[in-house]
């Protein structure tokens, strides 16, 4: 995701002279491309993320579009009050990106592990919030966030994660990406664990479950008319996210669901507390039972509950 989206930032750095990247002094090793393309579109602003978001604003309301970007949490929680108050407020076209999604820094322990981004950033009045699923949703939000401009929130993995789609979807910002049709359980995903939510639908298939599969790369808008069908049309809604279960995507499809008397919802992620656990972002998810397997046994456990009580 990292990859791409750094290519799709400097082709259309190159095109558009107002366009402006800012880093909190990391991430030279993928930065260095963008400034040899375009050295004066380029700001280090050091390890100074609340100045980085203030200069940030600055840029996009005198007629600049500017994207911010740092590791994990370091471009959200740490310079909050400037996004909120900066950016959000005065719909300033900034996007803020962290690279590092969920646990992708995992081994660096808790103050890397990006796991309540989407619950806050969502809450941002005025804030669209991405999480694309692989690099191609990389791609398509990416078109729209150049197109449409900010105050935005883009959430990406690392680097070297599995294409799950073959081509470009059609995408509208808000719009849910429909990639498989069940009629059992709907499983929906947001961002990297894609491939864990495509692999976890396979064992349910083995296993006689038919599952639909959608990915969530938009959070704020949300297609809220697009949950409730899906939640009328399935026995039960899964949602499976490399966050916490608590105001992220689970809990967004849980405001949407609460008033629709539809299929009933089951939340996969992170409990709600940090972990002092370290390990690699495999390791981790195992850890909180966010693999195929595990995801797929959880369903499996929830629709037998559900036939228990019918």
């Amino acid at each position: 995701m990292r990859t791409t989206f750094f290519s799709v930032l400097t082709a259309a750095a190159e095109a558009n002279p107002d366009l402006v990247l800012i880093t909190g002094d990391l991430g030279f090793g993928v930065v260095e491309p963008f400034v040899a393309a375009v050295p004066g579109q380029f700001i280090n602003a050091g390890v100074a993320e609340q100045n980085m978001t203030g200069m940030a604003a600055g840029i996009a309301l005198a007629g600049g579009k500017v994207f911010t970007y740092s590791i994990a949490n370091f471009p959200t929680l740490r310079c909050l009050e400037q996004i909120r108050n900066d950016v959000a407020y005065h719909q300033a076209d900034v996007t803020v990106v962290a690279v590092g999604g969920g646990l992708a820094y995992g081994a660096l322990g808790m103050s890397h592990h990006a796991t309540e981004d989407l619950a806050i950033m969502r809450s941002i009045p005025g804030m669209a919030v991405a999480a694309p699923g692989d690099p191609v949703e990389t791609e398509a939000v990416m078109a729209d966030l150049l197109r449409h401009g900010g105050p935005a929130y883009l959430r990406l993995g690392k680097a070297g994660e599995a294409t799950i789609h073959d081509e470009m979807p059609e995408m509208s910002r808000g719009q849910l990406v429909h990639m498989r049709a069940g009629t059992d359980v709907c499983i929906l995903s947001t961002g990297g664990i894609l491939p864990v939510a495509r692999d976890a639908a396979d064992l349910l298939a083995d296993s006689g479950v038919s599952a639909s599969l959608v990915s969530v790369p938009w959070l704020s808008p949300l297609d809220e008319e697009g949950l409730r069908r899906l939640a009328l049309q399935h026995e039960l809604l899964v949602t499976v996210e490399e966050h916490s279960v608590n105001g992220g995507l689970g809990g967004a499809v849980a405001e949407v669901a609460s008033g629709i008397g539809g299929a009933p919802l089951l939340r996969l992620g992170l409990p709600h507390r940090f972990s002092s656990v370290v390990g690699d972002q495999e390791f981790l998810r195992a850890a909180h039972g966010l693999t195929p397997a595990g995801v797929a046994e959880r369903v499996l456990q929830r629709l037998r509950d559900l036939a228990a009580l019918s």
